[in-house]
């Protein structure tokens, strides 16, 4: 017999070994298909999750844009009721940050006892904790003094 030099020998385990994987490898795919282990299971999605979702990625808020007003037309200003509705009484209702419940004779006793034009450079220039125009500075000065009178005579005063 002739002798194969250490290359040759070499070349051929790795080759046998790489065939011998190839083949185990194959037999187990083969041998799956027939038994049934490598079908793919089809599962629905659950309906719940499809409908949760959709609440999920619905807009979490909407914006309006205002009707372009023209310079020089007047603005229809808002009444004090709607004043106080629109912004006041998210304080003033329930008495946040100290401030004078509407209602509240004895809160807005000292108050109404400064003046009705004190109350409204109050609630023009801020006071303390509330902002000014409470914090909406679109309201003209006029819309807040309707609102301060609302509240005030709501509250027992005769503005």
């Amino acid at each position: 017999m002739a002798k194969m030099d250490n290359k040759k020998v070499a070349g051929c385990t790795i080759l046998t070994a790489v065939v011998s994987v190839a083949g185990v490898a194959l037999l187990i795919f083969v041998w799956g298909k027939l038994f049934g282990l490598t079908d793919v299971i089809e599962v629905a999605p659950p309906v719940v999750v499809e409908s949760e979702s959709d609440a999920n990625i619905k807009p979490v808020a909407q914006i309006e844009v205002a009707a372009a007003v023209e310079p020089g037309a007047a603005k229809a200003e808002k009444s004090g009721e709607e004043v106080v509705k629109a912004v006041c009484a998210m304080c003033h209702a329930a008495g946040l940050m100290n401030a004078p419940k509407i209602g509240d004779k004895g809160s807005w006793g000292p108050r109404v006892a400064q003046g009705y034009d004190i109350l409204v450079k109050h609630a023009v220039e801020g006071i303390r904790t509330m902002p000014a125009r409470g914090g909406n500075s679109a309201l003209t000065d006029g819309e807040v003094a309707a609102a301060v009178k609302h509240m005030a005579n709501a509250s027992g005063a005769s503005f």
